[in-house]
């Protein structure tokens, strides 16, 4: 059964019109659906004849709040929404100056295998679809009553793993008759699939591109990073200068500080030679502890160097304001938790 959620207007339009509807109907539908309603009974300018068509014909994703922890220190909200299979995904509501930023996830796990993530620490179990995502998002506005105003595409999964439904999810969420957030206030974090990248670029679109580099050679990135032996720096680097030159839009390049790992002065070094000349920003984040993992967080003072280093050789770079440390805000952590009570944590995917 088809996922109505997941479809454009157009798309709405041609399903209608193979129901011998009138195809206006498509507009209101839409809007119904990107106001997050729970049934296509809540649809009432519609003729209950045609609602109950829908019913027939469509699959209305509604996600349910299996967890829901709220910082006592900032606010900062996480989800843990259980899918219609019983499966689990985390998002993340935050409070900034500018507004609502959320952070969400694309896939159900993550097969990059990154050793600093407890998003794949059991493998990749599926993709989400393009209106799986949007759910976070419509659901989040809903639970909290506050509109969303920048989204990040940060949370469990790779991204750019599950292209087609993001490319999807990203015309979904800025379309004008929908929740209308503009791409410019759009970010899409990717482990650094470098044809991916590339793929983006053509698209032409308007988002923020975030690559998470954490390493400035192949030696360190491919211990942390498994993705890196099959697009190690310089090849990913050339992805990067592609997609500049392609959309005119500046990267921001995501480092993550572990301590005695990537937080070396050779490796500031060589990172800003890696940034000469490009038009970029470095994001310093300072390591979220995950019990698996060896790697440990970098003191404060060695992740000020490490940026004094960076803006002295001319790369501007800013250390990750930390949020909701009371409720395990970084990715994958909650979900991880969940599946260990489910006795489902051991097995990889």
């Amino acid at each position: 059964m088809t996922e109505i959620k997941s479809l454009s207007i157009d798309e709405l339009k041609t399903a209608l019109k193979e129901m011998g509807e009138k195809p206006f109907r498509a507009g209101q539908i839409f809007k119904w659906l990107h106001e997050g309603v729970e049934s296509f009974e809540e649809m009432s300018n519609l003729s209950k004849d045609l609602r109950a068509r829908l019913a027939e014909n469509f699959l209305l994703t509604v996600p349910e709040v299996a967890r829901k922890q709220v910082s006592r220190v900032d606010g900062t909200v996480k989800y843990l929404w259980r899918l219609r299979d019983g499966n689990c995904v985390e998002s993340v509501l935050m409070h900034y100056e500018h507004g609502v930023s959320v952070c969400v996830s694309t896939q159900v796990g993550c097969r990059m295998g990154c050793k600093f993530c407890a998003s794949g620490l059991n493998g990749r179990t599926r993709s989400l679809s393009a209106g799986e995502i949007l759910d976070e998002i419509l659901f989040m506005q809903k639970d909290s009553g506050e509109k969303v105003s920048n989204i990040v595409l940060m949370g469990t999964g790779e991204p750019l793993d599950n292209y087609d439904n993001v490319l999807k999810f990203l015309h979904l969420v800025s379309c004008p008759e929908g929740i209308n957030i503009g791409q410019r206030h759009i970010s899409l974090s990717t482990s650094g699939i470098a044809d991916r990248i590339e793929m983006l670029a053509r698209e032409k679109l308007q988002i923020t591109l975030s690559v998470s580099l954490h390493a400035p050679d192949d030696e360190t990135r491919s211990s942390i990073m498994p993705v890196n032996d099959a697009y190690p720096v310089e090849r990913l680097m050339k992805a990067c200068r592609y997609y500049f030159d392609t959309t005119g839009r500046r990267i921001s390049y995501e480092y993550m500080m572990a301590r005695d790992k990537t937080d070396r002065p050779w490796q500031a070094d060589l990172l800003a030679k890696l940034l000469k000349g490009r038009p970029a920003h470095v994001n310093l984040i300072p390591l979220n502890e995950v019990a698996e993992s060896p790697l440990k967080p970098s003191r404060p003072e060695t992740v000020r160097r490490f940026q004094q280093a960076l803006e002295k050789r001319g790369v501007t770079a800013t250390v990750r304001r930390k949020l909701g440390p009371d409720i395990d805000a970084a990715c994958g952590q909650l979900r991880q938790r969940q599946l260990k009570e489910d006795g489902k944590g051991t097995s990889r995917a």
